[in-house]
């Protein structure tokens, strides 16, 4: 079988698999987020922190419960690393340093899991399982919760009010990701992934050396790590381990993990508006996102230029033999089109237009199918922006599932678009002007600034993969980098929460001959035109600068 037949196959494969647990997992998710009714489990939780799951919140107060439990999050997870070297299970690791500590904590509780440290070589059991497994499933239900909010804003009428964060905080981590988490460590340890405490020993002699392997509970961490959309990896070499992916069906299965919610989540919104078409216009506007990133992604891959690459098949070069060019072009564009960010070979060896594609993909807004919520939440902001478009071509004030998108609502839309860019190029504009960050990239040139470009786009977006050539644990990238997570996740939460609570307030526009029929092709066609446009207006001058220039030199 040729290797581009071997993709091919894969590709199909993960097609259906996920169009296998659309339905299902979509309408289990949408029972999960409607019932009234609370397991024991759940009313345990609620009595422990205090919560009443049963008051109604409105956007401001829905917010103050994010950003407060996030807070609590960062300062607990902050605290666990500084004190590690006092643990048991540390492993013989002292306690992290104070800036990287901060951007470890920023980057797991901001659902982005950016890692400037070795984790075999700086993180203990503790640490890996009591903090960042844990913040693994509670940051993806922060996420879950916020979409699910901005559904009920679309769903609701003559009311502000959107739910009870800490009802759809536990009810997402207690019925949605254990459950499917705990299936999932299974099938990856019978698969080969480890599952154990066990400490640092030796394995043998090499070039003169002894080589150390830490054990770890590295299957249940895998599985929300790439479930949740998390992507931090327990070794740094990710999820190209053998330990962590030991095989082409494991790699598959992570793929299929990273994606389900995501997909999923569109059958849950067109289950609670009350029309499941409109949920299959937004999967279709992510399915032929993603599609077309994965087929770009595998020709500029497989394109042969020159004997190297006929020999090798493509290019090979940063890829692991055992997953293929296929397997890791699938693997880079689902985890850079999601807010995942775990990686199965190094981005930076890819070619330079490959290494573009991952770059796009997260400047998109990482929203096809984007992360465990924030994907879902980012593409109906994007939906917002197009029947506005729209509205604007025929002369008419635009609405979106019965509601009217006026100037508050467009505010609010703008704001969340702008925000990321914002941070991207800002930063990444101060890092390369200042004498000192220039020094941590490996490469000159192109390539060099496609480091820093690509780590501030990944940090803002949420997205935690690396160009894996740039030395980002020093103060400048720990400090710059750890900011850029938290208002990258904090600040567009707070525009999609207020355009929730404006949309819930209003009152049911009845449908008329000329309301633009959002469930319809030309609508998912024109929300794609919109994102494609909107992206490439904002971020062209500085991809020509990176991977576009390197691309056209090879």
């Amino acid at each position: 079988m040729s290797p581009v037949l071997a993709g091919v196959l894969q590709l199909l494969a993960l097609v259906v698999a996920l169009g296998l647990a659309y339905r299902p997992l979509g309408d289990y998710m949408a029972g999960v987020y409607s019932s009234k009714k609370h397991l024991r489990v759940e009313k345990w939780i609620y009595k422990a922190i205090g919560a009443n799951p049963n008051t109604e919140m409105r956007w401001p107060a829905y917010l103050r419960g994010v950003l407060a439990f996030s807070a609590v999050s960062v300062l607990f997870l902050y605290l666990l690393q500084r004190v590690q070297g006092s643990l048991p299970g540390s492993l013989g690791f002292s306690s992290i340093d104070p800036d990287q500590a901060f951007n470890t904590a920023a980057s797991f509780v901001a659902n982005t899991n950016w890692q400037s440290y070795y984790g075999e070589q700086a993180m203990g059991h503790v640490v890996q399982t009591g903090g960042l497994a844990v913040q693994n499933f509670v940051s993806a239900a922060v996420g879950i919760a916020v979409a699910v909010a901005l559904v009920r804003g679309f769903a609701r009428s003559r009311t502000g009010e959107l739910g009870n964060f800490w009802s759809d905080l536990v009810r997402g981590t207690v019925r949605i990701l254990i459950p499917i988490s705990v299936i999932g460590a299974l099938v990856l340890v019978a698969c080969g992934a480890i599952q154990n405490f066990s400490g640092i020993h030796e394995v043998g002699q090499f070039m003169g050396g002894s080589q150390q392997w830490n054990g770890g509970a590295v299957a249940s961490q895998e599985v929300i790590k790439e479930l949740g959309t998390n992507g931090g990896g327990y070794f740094n070499a990710n999820a190209s381990h053998p330990f962590e992916n030991p095989n082409g069906l494991s790699n598959l299965f992570e793929i299929f993990l990273i994606l389900v919610i995501p997909f999923a989540l569109t059958r849950t919104f067109g289950r609670m508006v009350g029309s499941l078409k409109q949920g299959y216009a937004i999967l279709a506007a992510m399915g032929i996102i993603w599609l077309g990133f994965s087929a770009l992604m595998m020709w500029t891959e497989f394109a042969h230029h020159g004997p190297a690459f006929e020999i090798a098949g493509g290019a090979m070069e940063g890829k692991e033999t055992r997953f293929g060019i296929g397997g890791s072009s699938i693997f880079a564009v689902a985890t850079t089109l999601t807010s995942t960010g775990a990686v199965n070979s190094f981005h930076s060896s890819f070619t330079g237009f490959g290494g573009g594609i991952t770059m796009l993909g997260m400047q998109l807004g990482e929203i096809a199918p984007g992360g465990t919520g924030s994907g879902l939440y980012g593409m109906l902001i994007m939906a917002i922006i197009a029947v506005f478009i729209a509205g604007l071509m025929v002369g008419r004030t635009p609405e979106y599932l019965g509601k009217k998108i006026g100037t508050r609502e467009i505010k609010f839309a703008a704001c969340y678009i702008l925000v990321t860019p914002t941070l991207v190029l800002c930063f990444t504009a101060a890092a390369m002007a200042l004498p000192t960050p220039p020094h941590s990239m490996t490469n000159t040139g192109a390539h060099g600034f496609s480091e820093i470009l690509y780590a501030y786009t990944s940090g803002a977006n949420n997205n935690g993969s690396a160009f894996a050539g740039l030395n980002a644990d020093t103060q400048w990238f720990n400090t710059t980098i750890g900011l850029a997570m938290l208002l990258g996740r904090f600040l567009p939460m707070v525009f999609v929460l207020a355009l929730a609570g404006s949309l819930a307030e209003q009152k049911p526009v009845p449908a008329t001959v000329g309301t633009l029929g959002t469930h319809k092709p030309l609508f998912s066609g024109l929300l794609v035109g919109t994102i494609l446009i909107i992206t490439g207006l904002t971020y062209f001058p500085a991809l020509a600068l990176g991977p576009l220039a390197e691309g056209l030199a090879s």
